[in-house]
């Protein structure tokens, strides 16, 4: 009697990732750089995410949000919990989506400056209920719009730990013509201290170097209390 041998079973069989498939002047990477008007949505989200997978994680993406505006409003986990999307591409996805929104955001519909209540408006907020120092700068642009708000120092601030550099990065960064600081006194009492008026006095000096005026210098204390150097003439001369 002769042994008869079958295969139980057959090593299923996997497609190919369809980005080995395309010509290289298909890939959405290439068209991306060469032409990102011309890309679809799918493609653009294909050359964010990257890897082997990217055209079927895209469509994936695209599928499990219905469309671009439900993927920009999805949290980081959310766009996780897409089986083979990583935190750090999610992460990458969110910070891309992100800066489109910024884009679209019409600089007249960014807070603008026309007086002293309206930064402390923007900084009472903010600082006021803290338990500690915080120096924050009011990043503005030649019409006195909000560029951005950006918390530079916490802690004791005093003449010897505030670096110039740091408080004017975020102007830099923005090609800014000028910058509100604000900080707040944890006593609630907003009387400029001595160090208040030395470190006003060297921002306004280092400000005119580097052609960006710092406009004021606001003290929050409780509530609605503050106080504007500027107003009152100290630092700036």
């Amino acid at each position: 009697m002769t042994a008869q041998f079958s295969l139980l079973s057959t090593p299923p069989s996997y497609a190919p990732p369809r980005l080995r498939l395309l010509p290289l002047r298909e890939q959405p990477t290439y068209r991306v750089a060469h032409n990102p008007d011309a890309c679809n949505l799918a493609e653009l989200l294909a050359a964010i995410i990257g890897g082997q997978q990217q055209i079927e994680l895209a469509e994936a993406l695209l599928t499990r949000f219905d469309g671009l505006r439900a993927l920009a409003q999805a949290h980081v986990g959310e766009l996780a919990g897409v089986q083979g999307i990583s935190q750090q591409t999610a992460v990458r996805l969110k910070a891309a989506l992100a800066l489109g929104k910024r884009l679209l955001s019409p600089v007249e519909e960014q807070p603008h400056i026309h007086s002293l209540n309206d930064a402390a408006n923007i900084l009472l907020p903010v600082l006021s209920h803290r338990e500690q120092e915080y120096l924050v700068v009011i990043v503005l642009n030649t019409r006195q719009h909000v560029l951005d708000l950006v918390e530079v120092y916490h802690g004791s601030l005093n003449t010897a730990q505030i670096r110039v550099a740091e408080v004017f990065k975020p102007a830099i960064q923005r090609n800014a013509a000028a910058i509100i600081i604000g900080h707040n006194h944890p006593s609630g009492d907003p009387t400029p201290s001595p160090d208040d008026v030395a470190v006003t006095r060297a921002l306004v000096e280092a400000g005119k170097l580097l052609d960006i005026e710092l406009l004021d210098h606001l003290i929050c204390g409780a509530g609605s209390q503050f106080t504007s150097l500027k107003e009152r003439g100290l630092g700036f001369s």
